[in-house]
């Protein structure tokens, strides 16, 4: 990267529930409009949300997208959220090159809108809307190697004064966050959410061991309880293999009962 640039990867809750007012995410909502007041305001937002996936790399290019409210079963007010943050078509540009550079077919899309692992934390984050935006999707192969070279690929950006965003969740036992809160179910959370950290922050881990655990993630403890399917983890993986150094910054909050990390890197 030959600009500074911000790396964030959140935990965003689940559906619109933080913009509700539902007591189960005060403590994101606290944390991350505590994370926007110390960050530098971004010129630019590049998010790669858990709720998109495609065969290939692809990224929304639209100069304004629309919203996708793609949760169902809440309030009517659910359905009227705005966020009108302008699109940034020259990043995107420069995201699909940056990936087809280091061999991804990557496309752009000028049609699809934001979904709400964007709109969601942004409009917590910076609710006036005046950031302009793209968003990146995953991969359907859910290969975590795979996102942790998306991530090195967009080491080639060069956007003066970027903030890339991974969206996604720490934990994501969805059974599991509307089910009894046992001992059992929170030691589970909480070895996975320390081995998380460890991982990402540990300064003692040279780069390839920490890549390597990432890369295998699910052998650490309770992976698979905490992530049926990983989905909502990846966007981490893109974070850190843009970032490829640990992480300046661990953020924990506790989001409907269970224990949820987030990191932040300076590049």
């Amino acid at each position: 990267m030959k600009n500074e640039t911000d790396v964030l990867f959140i935990s965003h809750g689940g559906g619109p529930m933080p913009l509700l007012g539902d007591p189960g995410h005060r403590e994101m909502v606290d944390r991350l409009t505590e994370l926007a007041a110390t960050l530098r305001k971004p010129s630019a937002i590049l998010l790669i949300s858990a709720h998109w996936e495609e065969a290939v790399p692809t990224i929304t290019s639209g100069a304004n997208p629309s919203l996708i409210y793609d949760y169902y079963g809440f309030p009517p007010e659910a359905y009227t959220i705005d966020y009108p943050c302008p699109g940034e078509p020259g990043l995107a540009q420069q995201v699909c090159r940056a990936l087809k550079q280091a061999g991804f077919r990557a496309r752009l899309d000028d049609q699809r809108g934001f979904d709400h692992g964007l709109f969601v934390p942004l409009k917590l984050m910076y609710p006036e809307a005046d950031i302009p935006c793209v968003q990146l999707s995953l991969v359907d192969s859910l290969d975590a190697g795979t996102h942790l070279a998306i991530g090195r690929a967009l080491q080639a950006l060069d956007y003066d004064n970027l903030l890339v965003i991974g969206s996604g969740f720490s934990f994501h036992n969805m059974r599991a966050f509307f089910s009894e809160q046992t001992p059992d179910i929170q030691a589970r959370n909480q070895a996975f959410e320390d081995w998380l950290e460890q991982t990402c922050g540990d300064n003692s881990l040279q780069e390839p061991e920490r890549a390597e655990r990432l890369a295998h993630w699910e052998r650490a403890p309770h992976a698979r309880f905490c992530h049926p399917r990983e989905e909502h983890l990846l966007p981490l993986h893109v974070c850190y293999g843009l970032a490829n150094k640990p992480s300046d910054e661990h953020i924990s909050a506790k989001i409907l009962g269970k224990q949820s990390g987030m990191f932040y890197w300076r590049c």
